[in-house]
């Protein structure tokens, strides 16, 4: 049996739209075993009743990604799904069930893919590397495209930084959240993130936490997807107010993510209390950022 581990992430970190996100601490994992004949998928937790259990299935489509890619073919397959992360909240649900069916199949097939293949094959599956990248590595990782391949760096994360996630009760797909962006940007609104996604790179890089209330400030993508997300303005002021460090929406939400070094309780009820107030159920999480990344707990 094969079984994986992938974390959840939270992509862009405010101003790094599409070339930033960080691992978290909340695991999804991939249990893969090559049967005689045919295809069975079992989940529990998160998702346990909308993830498709057939051909459909994400998991599935990833792996058969990967044995087209090396002419593997197995006789059947049997998936187990073990979930953690929210499905369609912006904490990369999708990454993980992509990453976990490609590493998996990988190791299934004889392992003939190498790490930056499996990066490359799984963000041509996603579509973005910045829920993939830190996925797979761990940590805070900035990912762009160039030459025709990605090129990757990644940060530790700070000591002593928490994230306090806001888990809205209802579901945000990335394409509708993709949908409501402008195909233009004006220019100052251009210079404003990158001058903040520098300072956010510097200050995590330092450790500089009295940075981030700025430095995690976006005009590209929060102002339209706001419309999507009822209170989000106010629970990102309520949890700066509460000593949040730096809030911003997570990936393309609805969860919000507040970075802290302290009062992590009290952030996470106030961000909960403000959004049930505007008339959304939530729950929130208290989370480490994960400096490691997908890995294989079990191959036999």
């Amino acid at each position: 049996m094969i079984r994986v581990q992938v974390p959840a992430t939270t992509a862009n970190l405010g101003p790094g739209f599409d070339c930033l996100g960080m691992a978290l601490e909340l695991y999804n994992i991939v249990e893969l075993v090559q049967v005689p004949y045919g295809l069975t998928i079992e989940v529990t937790g998160e998702g346990t009743a909308d993830i498709p259990r057939d051909v459909d299935n994400l998991v599935f489509k990833s792996a058969q990604r990967v044995f087209e890619q090396v002419d593997f073919k197995p006789t059947g397959l049997k998936i187990r799904l073990i979930n953690q992360i929210p499905v369609a909240r912006g904490l990369g649900s999708s990454t993980a069930a992509i990453i976990g069916g490609v590493i998996a199949a990988n190791l299934l097939a004889g392992g003939r893919l190498s790490l930056k293949d499996i990066i490359s094959l799984a963000s041509s599956i996603e579509g973005h590397p910045d829920n993939v990248a830190p996925a797979v590595l761990g940590g805070i990782v900035i990912s762009v495209q160039a030459d025709g391949e990605l090129k990757n760096m990644k940060i530790q994360p700070p000591q002593g930084i928490r994230c306090v996630v806001a888990v809205p009760d209802f579901i945000l797909a990335t394409k509708t959240s993709r949908d409501v962006l402008p195909s233009q940007v004006a220019f100052q609104d251009a210079i404003f993130n990158l001058g903040r996604v520098a300072l956010l790179v510097a200050a995590l890089q330092r450790g500089d936490f009295s940075l981030l209330g700025t430095a995690m400030e976006d005009h590209l993508h929060q102002p339209f997807r706001s419309v999507l997300v009822p209170g989000m303005k106010k629970v990102l002021a309520a949890a700066k107010l509460a000593g949040a460090r730096g809030v911003t929406l997570s990936g393309a939400g609805p969860s919000v993510i507040a970075l802290a070094d302290g009062n992590f309780d009290l952030i996470a009820r106030v961000m909960g209390d403000t959004f049930r107030q505007n008339g959304v159920k939530c729950r929130t999480l208290v989370l480490k950022p994960s400096p490691i990344g997908a890995r294989a707990l079990e191959v036999k």
